[in-house]
């Protein structure tokens, strides 16, 4: 019988027969495959198997379903905020107009700083109001 020593590599006879190496050829060329690519084809026959399953189609197809519904309602929910903060934003713009045409009519401030303040209440009012245009739009989409 032969032997293999697993630290030298080393084959040894030793009566009745041989005892292959943990290096033989032949494991070694399987362990060359690396585990992405077992794990691709354990996840490929999985996915094939799963195919045939009129279960878990039912599964796959709820899960889509509620993910797509939830996916519509966060953006909605994105829209309505980010909408009010918009709002909120050309709110603060509108003090700010208003303060600066008090400055205007006093003779203590330009026109431009009004015109400033104009366009960016304008602006931001724009944002918040097509946010929730939208929200509304997609909402009556079925």
């Amino acid at each position: 019988m032969i032997l293999a020593h697993p630290r030298y590599r080393t084959v040894r006879r030793f009566r009745g027969g041989v005892i292959v190496a943990p290096g033989a050829v032949r494991i070694e060329a399987v362990s060359k495959i690396s585990a992405w690519q077992k794990l691709g084809v354990v996840t490929r026959v999985a996915g094939q198997q799963a195919g045939r399953s009129r279960t878990l189609k039912a599964i796959k197809g709820a899960v889509a379903t509620t993910v797509r519904s939830f996916a519509h309602a966060m953006h909605q929910l994105w829209l309505e905020v980010i909408g009010t903060l918009f709002l909120a934003i050309a709110g603060f713009g509108a003090v700010t107009l208003v303060r600066e045409y008090l400055k205007y009519e006093a003779g203590r401030t330009t026109a431009g700083r009004v015109a400033i303040a104009v366009g960016f209440t304008l602006t931001f009012a724009w944002f918040g109001l097509t946010s929730f245009w939208r929200v509304k739009r997609k909402s009556q989409r079925p």
